[in-house]
């Protein structure tokens, strides 16, 4: 029945001389992603307005979903196009559409119609209340309610008419690759996938980086993180991931400072990395799943020692005030909770204390870090230079060499 999409957005409506970078971003996204689906598409804009328009049979669910997950669309109206052969060929074609599309007829509506085409021989009022009134009288069942409808019949007037009634939410946000590039710091939790998604729903390009620590972590550990990454990237596109062997270092860390600290010592070391990895490869941005009180990581006070070593770019942490219901929530929406709570350990959960510091000093921490002076600078050249890159999507994942790397 419907062999087309009208794509309608919020957000970049507004961007005044910059719309038709933001427009052009959504438009190569929307291409992009029904590259996937079975069918021919041609994906225009008009005056506010993106068409997606189907050349012969498609997978009507399968755009459909593929639109759903694009950052810049607000709303999806499945869209049957109609050749102009006057108002009664229009009027009939109208009537057929809700025989088809509304079984029970026992519905209030309002005809809605939008006269794009000046040379059209009524005005959008006309059209209105004379489509009104053939609605009625094939459809005596029906009524008319144009403050709250419950069925709204839209007409566009173009060169073609557009007929739709149905509108499908879309993902929100901004286009990706409108808001520049981050580097998330991706476990094998629930959170920081959430925090990815939700910095990307901006516009963000996202890389990430996952600290394994084999063989305490397993290659199945290492195989959820990317998959969670391979589902973010059906909303964000192409993941870069960089694996990186935190082994060594986390093990020199547990020889050599105290116990209680672990924890807020090796996530100052894992951001340390992260911001060096994030320099290499043009990231404006760390992100993280951190939320405050979650954990003892998390306090306010633990949070500030952490900031302290990021010295050169500045960190989101997207999730902040989040309770966890919240953050689960937006998990299981997105398609990652499942694989979130799959039972492998990751790198954060092996050597953790049983009573970890709450409240650190950063004089202290500082202080007990120099007892790692001697080996860290190597450990952290050594994990860096030889860190694994995967290219990351939705469909497919792939490790790659440093030639092949970030296009």
């Amino acid at each position: 029945m419907f062999q087309a999409f009208l794509i309608k957005y919020a957000e970049i409506a507004i961007k005044g001389k910059n719309r038709n970078l933001f427009e052009d971003a959504l438009l190569k996204r929307i291409r992009k992603a029904l590259k996937e689906v079975d069918g021919s598409f041609i994906v225009s804009k008009t005056r506010g307005r993106v068409h997606v328009e189907a050349e012969g049979d498609f997978d009507y669910d399968g755009a459909l979903e593929a639109l759903k997950k694009v950052f810049g669309i607000t709303s999806i109206c499945p869209v049957v196009v109609l050749e102009d052969k006057g108002f009664d060929d229009l009027s009939e074609r109208v009537m057929e559409y809700i025989d088809r599309q509304y079984p029970d007829k026992n519905f209030s509506f309002k005809v809605n119609a939008r006269r794009a085409r000046k040379n059209y021989p009524m005005e959008s009022m006309e059209i209105n209340a004379e489509m009104g009134g053939r609605i009625l009288e094939r459809f005596p069942e029906t009524r008319v309610d144009v403050r709250d409808p419950e069925v709204k019949i839209n007409i566009e007037i173009r060169e073609e008419i557009y007929l739709y009634s149905i509108t499908i939410p879309g993902a929100g946000g901004m286009p990706i690759g409108t808001g520049g590039k981050a580097m998330l710091l991706l476990s094998g939790g629930i959170d920081s996938p959430v925090a990815g998604y939700m910095i990307a729903k901006r516009g963000v390009v996202l890389n990430a980086v996952y600290f394994h620590a084999p063989p305490y972590t397993s290659e199945r550990a290492k195989q959820k993180v990317v998959d969670l990454a391979a589902i973010v990237s059906g909303f964000a596109g192409t993941i870069w991931l960089h694996v990186v062997n935190f082994t060594e270092i986390q093990k020199y860390i547990y020889d050599k400072c105290p116990h209680d600290e672990l924890t807020i010592i090796m996530r100052r070391y894992m951001m340390r990395i992260a911001e060096r990895i994030a320099l290499q490869t043009d990231c404006q941005a760390l992100i993280t799943g951190e939320s405050i009180g979650q954990v003892a990581s998390q306090t306010m006070a633990s949070l500030t020692v952490t900031n302290e070593v990021v010295e050169e770019i500045p960190v989101f942490r997207p999730l902040i005030g989040f309770d966890k219901q919240d953050i689960v929530e937006i998990s299981e929406r997105i398609g990652t909770f499942e694989t979130s709570i799959l039972p492998f350990e990751d790198c954060c959960t092996i050597w953790v204390a049983k009573h970890p510091v709450t409240k650190p000093s950063a004089k202290r921490i500082r202080k007990h870090e120099e007892f790692l002076a001697d080996e860290i600078d190597r450990m952290i050249d050594t994990a860096v230079d030889g860190r694994e890159l995967w290219k990351v999507e939705e469909h497919e994942s792939i490790r790659v060499t440093e030639t092949d790397s970030e296009e």
